[in-house]
């Protein structure tokens, strides 16, 4: 077996281990509480961190063995791979821009594998690596400026997740200087190319998590995809002696080839933030549904309620208004008599005295009150729909403080006097 091949097996099985880890991560993060401890209980979790990190040993050994413009490329197919299987082990669904962006991504990175030419391994010069560090800064300050002065958070992102891009692609070409370098005997010689890893990679991250700022997700997320394969497979183009086959014209369908995957990669993105922003509206929405029935129901929950009990809403008001109303209240003489109702809620009618028929001046009949209209008054018929007899309202409990005063007498005594 070539180191050729060998680099593309171990850059595929490092893509694989990237996707495990990412969708047990996800898995996770969706089924254990929101406490910084948490996952820490779960051995999901622990597998996707060894996942994680096999996943970085295997793509280290494959830049020791490959050129970088095969291996980094063949790392974006993480994305692809892990379209497959979220939807056999986690059942998520894949619509038909999933599968074309899949489908655009693997042509084009099969494209570019098959155009790419084998060469020696070969490591930066010092001096090589000294340029590299001078512009790879320059570029992100300028970048970074950039960003900071423009307002627009589109252009912002962009830029910001473009200088993630380098941050990261330029890292590995450091990784695989350090690979193609290292000796047990002289491991020290390596110390300066780690920690410029260590610094471009983290660079990388505060660079990448700036850029979702304001911006979302999607645009962000694609465009650092794209860009570190990117400046990677430049940076082997051109110091490392890396080549495409085919001379000039082999050249130009690797960059056409490099475009297909691009876009393949863009889509795949795309589909993705789709995917998770549908599925957290979706919880969202079972949460709300689960607790919309109980305290702090809204307008249709009660309205159902209502209807579910039979008591309408006006009735209710009605008998709400009644139970609260006072000794001074309307329709109400302070001893629990009604005076003056308004239809057959009237006083007991009082038999023929010696001053005739009728009703004894101290107790008000249902039509005798002045300034009230009865059903047939100058006021016309009540109002469709109320009913034409009053609630009883609760009668005045006089207190041991209170000075009851002259009083009407009630409806017995009215009769007694009558007789006296």
């Amino acid at each position: 077996m070539t180191s050729l091949a060998l680099s593309v097996l171990l850059a595929l099985a490092s893509a694989v281990c990237y996707a495990a880890g990412a969708i047990l991560q996800e898995h996770v993060a969706a089924t254990t509480p929101r406490l910084a401890s948490a996952p820490l209980r779960r051995g999901s979790w622990w597998a996707a961190v060894t996942l994680n990190g096999a996943g970085a040993a295997l793509h280290v050994i494959a830049l020791a063995y490959g050129p970088l413009s095969v291996v980094q490329p063949l790392g974006a197919l993480t994305i692809v791979f892990a379209l497959p299987m979220a939807a056999v082990f986690v059942r998520r669904p894949v619509g038909a821009s999933g599968w074309r962006g899949a489908l655009l991504a693997t042509v084009g990175l099969a494209g570019l594998l098959s155009l790419t030419g084998s060469s020696r391994a070969q490591a930066l010069t010092e001096r090589q690596g000294l340029w590299l560090i001078v512009v790879t800064v320059a570029g992100i300050v300028v970048l970074a400026g950039a960003a900071r002065l423009l307002r627009a958070p589109g252009i912002r992102s962009v830029l910001l997740a473009t200088a993630a891009g380098a941050a990261f692609g330029v890292s590995s070409v450091f990784t695989k200087n350090v690979a193609v370098e290292w000796t047990w005997d002289a491991w020290q010689d390596a110390l300066p190319g780690l920690v410029m890893i260590g610094l471009l990679a983290s660079s990388g991250v505060l660079l990448s998590q700036a850029s979702y700022r304001g911006a979302g997700l999607a645009s962000p997320l694609a465009t650092a995809t794209v860009v570190n394969p990117v400046v990677a497979t430049a940076v082997g183009l051109a110091a490392l002696g890396e080549h495409f086959r085919h001379g000039t014209p082999g050249t130009l369908l690797a960059l056409l080839a490099a475009l297909v995957a691009s876009t393949g990669l863009v889509m795949l993105t795309v589909h993705n933030v789709e995917a998770e922003a549908a599925a957290t509206a979706g919880a969202g929405a079972e949460e709300k549904a689960g607790t919309g029935t109980g305290v702090g129901a809204g307008p249709g929950a009660r309205a159902g309620d209502e209807a579910a009990t039979g008591v309408e809403p006006a009735a209710r008001a009605e008998a709400a208004a009644t139970a609260v109303e006072g000794p001074d209240a309307p329709g109400h003489d302070g001893h629990g008599a009604v005076v003056g109702g308004g239809g057959g809620g009237g006083g007991p009618e009082v038999p023929e005295g010696p001053g005739g028929p009728g009703r004894h001046e101290g107790h008000q009949g249902h039509q005798g009150h002045e300034g009230h209209q009865g059903p047939g008054g100058l006021d016309g018929p009540p109002a469709p729909g109320r009913s034409l007899r009053r609630p009883r309202p609760i009668p005045h409990q006089p207190t041991a403080g209170d000075d009851p005063g002259p009083r009407l007498p009630d409806c017995g005594e009215a009769v007694l006097q009558h007789h006296v």
